[in-house]
């Protein structure tokens, strides 16, 4: 009877131990979920930054231009009576290319030439009558004023009978024809465009940095065609005196000889900028652009830096970094996306920029 009321004592105590157990894996369990949550590192591929040799030689897109382009257009507004147009054919200069009605003004010619007659013959009459004093001067001079009058009205409207002929202003190639014979036309309609293509000029634009490199005179290549690898030289003759100033770039114009190319036609122009220089590249993949500053990350404690650099040189794959990287600075070159400042980073691996200018440009994986 002694023994089973002990047994009775000890199962409250076993309940009690078995509640207690129950409630302090229950609190570290709900500890180990309110502990802070740390991230996992992110992986990234860093390259050491040394200086390499920079080609000097710059690259820009440009546009090719006809070295002479008008829009063929009347001065006088009427009915075109007149044209005179091979479409895509050389146009010589001088050559009347259309014509609009003249009818009225060369009957008001006529009315002012029989006019001019009449008052020219009054005026001799009036001159012998001067002479011998039969007229008084106030009415000789009246009909002098008449002829003059009379001939200023005929200049001008000579003058508008030759703004309704429209003549080519210069040799060349003529562009597709806007309207036909009968058209009524204005001073704002376009009859057809004209355009000098035997010479061709390049526009292109470089950074004001270059201003020192380009001089009148001064030569350029310029790729015309990629596929066949098409090239021409062709000389600098104007440059804008002023940086545009949102871009600050320098506009440049380049006349290039005796090579066939299509107004309008995009080309690659490469510029020889001078001496070579050692300075630090980095793929263009890993800029980080901002509205004010350009960034790269540098691994640093192992930690991500974000730091602000200036840019010089811009390639088909790298960018020059002229300040903000010192040479054995680690800069990430991939998972850029997903560092963030100061966040944890672990390093995979390190790469060659020439292995990565390789990857970038399709020729090496």
């Amino acid at each position: 009877m002694h023994e089973f009321s002990n047994k009775l004592t000890c199962i409250p105590c076993l309940i009690l131990l078995v509640f207690m157990f129950a409630r302090c894996e229950n609190k570290s369990r709900v500890s180990a979920d309110n502990a802070p949550k740390t991230n996992p590192p992110v992986l990234v591929d860093v390259m050491i930054a040394e200086k390499e040799p920079i080609n000097n030689t710059v690259e820009a897109n440009g546009t090719v231009i006809a070295s002479e382009f008008v829009e063929l257009r009347p001065e006088v507004s009427g009915r075109l009576i007149y044209l005179n147009l091979a479409e895509g054919k050389l146009i010589a200069k001088g050559t009347v290319v259309a014509r609009v009605n003249d009818a009225d003004l060369l009957a008001q010619m006529a009315r002012s030439k029989v006019q001019l007659d009449l008052s020219q013959k009054t005026v001799d009459r009036f001159k012998q009558l001067l002479d011998v004093n039969g007229l008084n001067q106030a009415d000789y001079d009246v009909a002098l004023n008449q002829v003059n009058t009379l001939k200023a009205d005929m200049v001008y409207t000579r003058a508008m009978v030759d703004k309704t002929v429209v003549r080519a202003p210069f040799s060349g190639v003529a562009g597709l024809r806007q309207v036909s014979p009968g058209a009524y036309v204005t001073p704002a309609t376009i009859i057809a465009t004209l355009q000098q293509t035997s010479d061709v000029k390049i526009d292109f634009t470089l950074p004001e940095m270059y201003s020192n490199d380009i001089k009148t005179g001064a030569i350029v290549n310029v790729e015309l065609d990629a596929a066949t690898q098409q090239r021409g030289r062709a000389i600098i003759i104007a440059t804008e005196p002023g940086a545009n100033t949102n871009t600050r770039n320098l506009k440049v114009r380049a006349l290039l000889k005796g090579t066939k190319a299509n107004p309008g036609a995009f080309v690659k122009v490469y510029l020889d900028a001078g001496k070579r220089r050692s300075s630090i590249k980095v793929p263009a993949s890993c800029i980080i652009p901002d509205d004010k500053n350009s960034q790269v990350i540098l691994v640093k404690n192992g930690k991500a830096n974000f730091v602000n650099v200036q840019t010089g040189l811009r390639e088909a794959s790298t960018v020059e970094i002229l300040e903000g990287i010192a040479t054995g600075d680690s800069v990430v070159v991939t998972g850029v996306l997903f560092a963030r400042p100061k966040a944890a980073l672990k390093v995979r691996s390190v790469k060659k920029l020439s292995a990565l200018k390789a990857a970038a440009d399709g020729t090496g994986l």
